[in-house]
């Protein structure tokens, strides 16, 4: 019985212009542990069939993720896990749906709280990273960094920023599967109220990435700094693509935090699921798809 209580169901949210997709080694090892993994696309992002020019705004955008938030049983809780701009979609959720989080984990992560607006993290981010900071990717923007319309990562930008350490193959796979996307700013600045009696009574977790190339750690820290009661976590030699850079170690850390904040929930039956269209769905099968070598 103990150990049924320990498993738990974890949600990954990818960033931008990501997909599901980046979660396999991660939703790999989870499911082997014994985890229900639920790794999901975002609006025109990975396999969802929606184009960029047909998502409106930051709510059609999170959509996906509210879908997956409403569909938790009652006195169910999940581990809410959100990479890079993903952290966004996490914080909208835990407004949304506090009382279905035992514990938001960002992984390099957006983390607006009530005290840093996602207009006053927006701001600070573009302050070091300006548009010639993304190299050979193309963007279409109007006057200002915090109006850019759309961003397609260029082969230079992902592999000496989001990649750099993670294995050539990955990279490779990245190249095919990174589509372009936009941050919704305008409309997420809006949308994005939180409150301390929602949001704020969530447990939050920061994971620090310390060789991130995009999202500082610099950075990382002042979103720390402005975010009240968030634990904070490290992670060396791990670029902005951890979990594809550093798996084991992301899912060793994750399982840590998850038991650190307990568990009351009952696990449904254990398996991955690639949250998309119905055609794409699937369950994970191999127990140890790395082998025996170390990452």
């Amino acid at each position: 019985m103990e150990e049924e209580r320990s498993k738990q169901h974890f949600v990954l949210v990818h960033g931008i212009g990501h997909g599901a997709w980046c979660w396999y080694k991660l939703s790999a090892l989870l499911r082997s542990a014994g985890h229900t993994v639920t790794a999901l696309d975002l609006a025109g992002s990975g396999v969802h069939p929606q184009r960029l020019e047909e998502v409106r705004s930051f709510g059609d955008y999170a959509r996906p993720l509210m879908e997956v938030m409403a569909s938790i049983p009652p006195r169910e809780k999940v581990v809410l896990v959100g990479h890079s701009y993903g952290g966004a979609c996490v914080a909208l959720a835990m407004e949304r749906f506090p009382e279905k989080v035992l514990v938001a984990v960002f992984v390099a992560g957006i983390m607006p709280s009530p005290a840093c607006s996602l207009a006053r993290i927006a701001e600070e981010f573009f302050r070091g990273h300006p548009l010639e900071a993304y190299m050979d990717s193309t963007l279409v923007v109007r006057k200002d960094p915090l109006s850019i319309c759309s961003i397609s990562f260029g082969y230079n930008y992902l592999s000496t920023r989001l990649y750099q350490l993670s294995p050539p193959e990955d990279l490779t796979l990245a190249t095919m599967l990174v589509r372009p996307a936009s941050c919704f700013l305008d409309d997420a600045n809006e949308m994005m109220q939180l409150t301390e009696e929602r949001f704020g009574s969530v447990s939050r977790v920061f994971i620090v990435c310390k060789e991130d190339k995009s999202t500082s750690e610099a950075f990382q820290l002042w979103m720390i700094q402005r975010s009240p009661r968030a634990e904070v976590k490290e992670m060396e030699a791990a670029d902005h693509m951890v979990m594809l850079s550093r798996p084991r170690e992301l899912f060793s850390l994750l399982v840590e935090i998850a038991v650190e904040h307990g568990s009351t929930t009952s696990s449904r039956d254990q398996r991955s699921t690639w949250w998309g269209p119905p055609e794409v769905s699937l369950a994970l099968q191999t127990p140890n798809p790395f082998g025996e070598s170390s990452d």
